[in-house]
């Protein structure tokens, strides 16, 4: 993982880790999927690009395992995520 884990997960509360743990995750999943494509973006033989663009898209599938985990693990971020969606729809329409 090219980033250091933002929290000293040694630190955290108990009733808190495992959402952490998740928050983690998807940090290291979001790096090796921006590091893959930035590679690909340079790379000069097709096929090392369509493997690291093939590589990045699963990355982006445990983005959603991750994610999917920590929806269910946190409803605060349910409903922040929701407003959040509120506030793109009401600012530029999408």
């Amino acid at each position: 993982m090219l980033s250091k884990i933002p929290v000293d997960l040694e630190k955290v509360k108990k009733e808190d880790l495992d959402r952490e743990i998740l928050r983690a995750a998807i940090i290291a999943e979001l790096d090796a999927v921006n590091l893959y494509e930035q590679m690909a973006a340079v790379a000069q033989d097709k096929n090392i690009k369509d493997i690291l663009l093939d590589v990045a898209k699963e990355e982006k599938t445990h983005v959603g395992e991750f994610q999917t985990l920590l929806l269910n693990r946190d409803k605060q971020q349910v409903k922040e995520l929701e407003e959040g969606k509120k506030e793109v729809k009401e600012e530029v329409g999408e």
